[in-house]
């Protein structure tokens, strides 16, 4: 299939059966607002048999239609505790960030009439814990876990942070999870679950055999079908087959009155040619992103209604290095690569409308670089290209040119190879394009693709690669996005926020950076310092990235191509009131942002 987007791209995505036609955007029973069409972004593909479940990996759960979360959370730049409400109308954060405490919309029903209390949230938060979630899990020392679940009364819950080991992200992993009815649910856990994880959080056998129990509940919430879809959110679902899902209008949602469409149809896609089609023909009144060349983009912008908004998205792509290879061991080979390597030209080849040439690399986006570390941003190497620098770099790693090519220190040749997997078209145009420079250049370079996604991550772990793309600046919070350089992937470990590195090609270590560098002539260790991340606040956090940016900035175990930028598509024709806001615009991870505009009323119906 094809690349749909960076985010997405990280949690893998499987392929589906063939797309029914015949799509239209006239609702068959009425109901006012009309039918709204889309796609989910997150997954290609619509498996008729999956439950309304959530967790399932083809579960028939969309987030922000018939799925709801306590709240949903903005990526704000540089907070990432910032949500929209959800089941939670409001929530108090303590000052400490030792305890979070929400009121639940007090209209808030399920869509067989039931009301939503607390004791549903708990259960949710329960199930959380089977599933390993960031605030809520079973593992010791994990940092911003929570402590304790209570029930204040049948609308509030106070959710305490274990602050032995504290996260400025606690908040966030609350606020970040689904919602489900206790009267369809509460058979998945047992019930002395509670008991369970109280014992869990203890030392010894007896703690270690309750964590087992509670992930071993994983498998049964995952595989859990309810006899029917029981929805807190604007719609319930009614119908799938392999062409479509049809939700209709839930009657008993907190917010009904200005939920504007009557039905939402989800459209079947297996690959991005499918939703350009949609969007050409004016099919689709919302899609999020989707990557597109010029071509289809200029024919997507002529169809009657069509609009693009474009907003931030916390994820960059880079050009990744396996320093246990030479000679990308050498840092000078590593800076010569990056002044050979024209970014913009990069960029409008692979991704002209989804991307921005990278200013430098900093391990940041360059929207959040400009919130987190200004000051520091002038100060780095912006890497222009520039050969005559390029052929320093690559002489002081003891490089030598013999008719016109550049051998290694060896004497053997040097032939820069890189890797993609099959269907990321920007990924792969980008490379063919960084293979002809780098061939004019005098280094021999070529290209060759993985099969799939899943399999390019299992290969690139085990460090086969020489050279891959890799997405990072993960935000908005600072640890999530500098552990995409100085985490796991390049050595450094967080175990209840003691940091452990480990060599080159051992524990997932591909990147192989030293456990120190230098940086301005200094020694620092930078996965440490990422790790100090984990638990600072905004303060604290922002010397810290100005720190670790000027060690990306020379050390260079990537070089950042360009960041991505959020296309949200949407159609005019039918509705109307799309938001402009770039923080609404840009929703949590796997959240379909249209869903919760149409929830929270913004959007209008012209029918």
């Amino acid at each position: 299939m094809k690349r749909l987007a960076a985010v997405v791209a990280l949690l893998g995505l499987a392929t589906a059966t063939a797309c029914s036609s015949g799509s239209t955007n006239k609702s068959s029973s009425g109901g006012g607002g009309g039918l709204f069409t889309t796609i989910d972004v997150n997954r290609p593909g619509l498996d008729a048999s999956a439950p309304a479940n959530p967790y399932n990996p083809k579960g028939n759960s969309f987030s922000g239609f018939n799925s709801m979360r306590i709240a949903w959370v903005k990526n704000h730049l540089t907070d990432p505790n910032q949500a929209l409400p959800g089941i939670a109308a409001s929530w108090e954060i303590a000052p400490d960030n030792s305890s979070i405490t929400l009121k639940l919309q007090p209209n808030a029903k399920w869509s067989d009439g039931k009301p939503v209390t607390a004791e549903d949230v708990k259960m949710s938060i329960g199930i959380a814990y089977t599933q390993g979630s960031t605030a809520f899990s079973v593992t010791p020392g994990a940092a911003g876990a929570a402590a304790e679940v209570t029930v204040v009364d049948p609308q509030t819950l106070k959710i305490t942070q274990d602050m032995a080991n504290p996260s400025p992200k606690f908040a966030r992993g609350v606020l970040d999870t689904a919602v489900l009815p206790a009267h369809v649910w509460s058979s998945v856990l047992p019930a002395d679950f509670w008991d369970k994880l109280k014992a869990a959080r203890g030392e010894g056998a007896e703690a270690e055999k309750a964590r087992e129990e509670i992930t071993a509940l994983g498998q049964k919430v995952l595989t859990f079908a309810p006899p029917k879809d029981v929805s807190a959110g604007p719609f319930v679902l009614e119908r799938v087959n392999p062409g479509e899902a049809l939700l209709v209008k839930n009657k008993s949602f907190f917010n009904a009155a200005n939920v504007a469409p009557a039905q939402v149809k989800f459209l079947n896609y297996t690959g991005n040619e499918q939703i350009w089609n949609y969007l050409t023909a004016g099919k689709l009144d919302a899609s999020g992103f989707v990557a597109a060349p010029t071509d289809v983009m200029n024919r997507i912008k002529a169809a009657p209604g069509s609009e693009v908004i474009k907003g931030y998205s916390p994820v960059a792509v880079s050009m990744a290095f396996n320093q246990s290879k030479k000679p990308y061991d050498n840092v000078h080979v590593r800076r010569g690569l990056a002044y050979l390597i024209d970014r913009d030209q990069v960029t409008k080849v692979a991704s002209p409308e989804g991307g921005t040439p990278a200013i430098t690399t900093t391990g940041i986006h360059q929207k959040a670089a400009q919130a987190w570390i200004p000051d520091t941003l002038p100060k780095l190497d912006p890497y222009k290209p520039d050969v005559a620098k390029a052929e320093a770099e690559f002489k002081d790693a003891g490089l030598t040119k013999k008719d016109g090519k550049w051998m290694l220190a060896d004497g053997k040749a040097w032939k820069v190879s890189m890797h993609a997997p099959a269907g990321f078209s920007d990924w792969l145009s980008a490379q063919e394009n960084i293979k002809s420079q780098l061939i004019k250049a005098g280094i021999d370079a070529e290209v060759v693709t993985t099969t799939d996604y899943p399999l390019y991550l299992e290969e690139l772990s085990a460090g086969k690669y020489d050279v891959g793309f890799w997405l990072m600046a993960l935000g908005p919070a600072p640890y999530d996005i500098f552990q995409r350089l100085y985490g796991a992937s390049n050595g450094w470990t967080n175990v209840a926020g003691k940091i452990e590195h480990s060599p080159a090609g051992k524990g997932g270590n591909w990147m192989g950076d030293p456990e120190q560098i230098e940086v301005d002539g200094a020694k620092i260790n930078p996965g440490e310092l990422t790790g100090k991340l984990n638990s600072a606040t905004e303060d604290q956090a922002k010397p810290i990235m100005a720190q670790l940016a000027t060690a990306a900035n020379q050390d260079l175990p990537v070089i950042q191509l360009w960041d991505y930028v959020n296309n949200q598509f949407v159609n005019n024709s039918r509705f109307t009131g799309w938001p402009h806001d770039d923080e609404i615009l840009r929703l949590g991870t796997g959240v379909l942002a249209s869903g919760v505009w149409i929830q929270l009323g913004m959007v209008k119906s012209k029918q």
